[in-house]
């Protein structure tokens, strides 16, 4: 038996202990601790799996453009006829199962921004314990910047099917890290700082060492509203990622099911070219960019034609990074023109928020 396999026994053997155990008030704090010992598991599992063992054709994906989108979900939902309509892909596109064998890029502009769509072979139930595709799939989703969730009309409930089985990857969609600060130290044992008393200090305690601390400091930034979040603090392997959802082929819709789509999907025909305009502005509202035009002069028009892409949370300082390192000695003023001036050509602080078609001089 080898390594591997002897993982999947103790995952087994976890989830077994954790479905066979009453959850009360008495033994949540044995719930927490088997759920670290599950989830530090199910990393030791996936750490070789995503590092490109057994890739096979289609998943060496070479990353261009501004940004990366994944289109996620059940084999035959329209994934291919999608990307072959908002980029200059061809992918092969059939009625039956399973068409999409690797990974197809193809390339959208949108605003001037280039975004990479990449069409994935269909999700199934069990992939994040490598069933199908598995996690061969999942490790090119983790490498994008953002998921695109899609079923049709006629399989609404495959799209909680997909989210668990991303949920069960790792991957947090359209979430936030919880505020855990962690400082490991050579001595001193564990130290919880929880002015939120979000959980006992003994069961923070118990959980961080099932996962490997022993020397640190836990420091809570907000309350922790539940175990599972407490373990998303304390691994640093949980990958955060934006979501957009789509239902497909709403030709077909009848009445009763066009009721239990949830209000936030994006409802599509694609072969009728209806939602291809609203894919993709949400597609760039999920990404969080924005388009920064640079100026050589306070008194010269902005260049246009190559927007400095960064996302919407980053600061004038960033600009600079990204532009030379040097150059952020070389300047100590900045001003900008746009939507989010007080007037053309107002001075600001390095420490200014982007916001989309800014234009920005950094001078003397």
């Amino acid at each position: 038996m080898n390594k591997e396999e002897i993982i999947k026994m103790q995952i087994s053997r976890v989830e077994k202990e954790i479905r066979d155990t009453p959850y009360d008030k008495s033994s949540e704090h044995h719930h927490g601790v088997l759920k670290a010992k599950l989830a530090k598991l199910k990393g030791e599992l996936e750490g070789p799996m995503n590092k490109g063992g057994g890739g096979g054709v289609g998943y060496a994906i070479k990353h261009s453009g501004d940004a990366s989108v994944v289109l996620v979900g059940l084999p035959s939902v329209g994934k291919s006829t999608l990307l072959n309509a908002v980029t200059n892909a061809e992918s092969k596109v059939g009625n039956y199962d399973f068409t999409t064998l690797g990974v197809v890029p193809g390339m959208m502009e949108y605003k001037g921004v280039k975004i990479q769509i990449l069409d994935l072979p269909g999700i199934i139930e069990g992939a994040a314990g490598n069933k199908g595709f598995g996690r061969k799939v999942i490790s090119v989703i983790r490498a994008a910047d953002l998921v695109v969730l899609m079923t049709d009309i006629q399989r609404l409930n495959w799209l909680n099917v997909v989210s668990r089985e991303l949920y069960s990857a790792g991957i947090r969609l359209n979430d936030k890290p919880p505020k855990i600060l962690i400082h490991k130290t050579h001595k001193g044992a564990l130290q919880i700082i929880d002015p939120y008393n979000s959980f006992s200090k003994e069961e923070v305690s118990d959980i961080a060492q099932e996962l490997g601390f022993s020397n640190a400091i836990i420091q809570f930034g907000e309350k922790i509203e539940s175990v599972d979040k407490l373990i998303d603090g304390l691994i640093k392997t949980r990958k955060y990622m934006p979501a957009v959802e789509i239902i497909t082929k709403m030709d077909l819709a009848k009445n009763n099911e066009i009721k239990k789509i949830p209000d936030k999907a994006l409802k599509m025909c694609v072969d009728q070219k209806i939602g291809i305009e609203e894919f993709k502005e949400r597609v760039w509202q999920g990404l969080g960019l924005v388009r920064v035009y640079l100026k050589k002069d306070r008194i010269s028009e902005a260049d246009k034609k190559e927007p400095l892409i960064i996302k919407n949370s980053a600061t004038l300082d960033n600009v600079l990074k990204r532009i030379s390192n040097q150059m952020r000695d070389d300047v100590n003023k900045a001003y900008i023109w746009g939507k989010n001036a007080r007037f053309p050509g107002q001075e600001v602080s390095f420490g200014f928020q982007v916001f989309d078609e800014m234009e920005v001089y950094f001078g003397r």
